[in-house]
């Protein structure tokens, strides 16, 4: 997973503060830059898709690391 433009550390952040940084980083980025969120919110795993769903984004896939989540999403029009 390394293809992406702009990166998110939400680690140590909770519910809903990953979601509601990803909406604020996505706001700067051209539709379809794809943003990487690095978080440790376990639920960030329901947050970030559904986030996604509703705002109109594509959900690219969640991986795991040591310690957090990677979750990819690429920024509807």
């Amino acid at each position: 997973m390394s293809d992406f433009d702009a990166t998110l550390d939400a680690i140590g952040l909770l519910c809903p503060l990953p979601v509601l940084k990803a909406r604020k980083r996505l706001k700067a980025l051209a539709p379809g830059a794809v943003l990487q969120i690095l978080a440790d919110d376990p639920a960030a795993i329901i947050d970030v898709p559904h986030f996604c769903s509703q705002a109109g984004h594509e959900f690219l896939g969640q991986s795991q690391a040591e310690g957090h989540q990677i979750y990819l999403l690429r920024k509807g029009s």
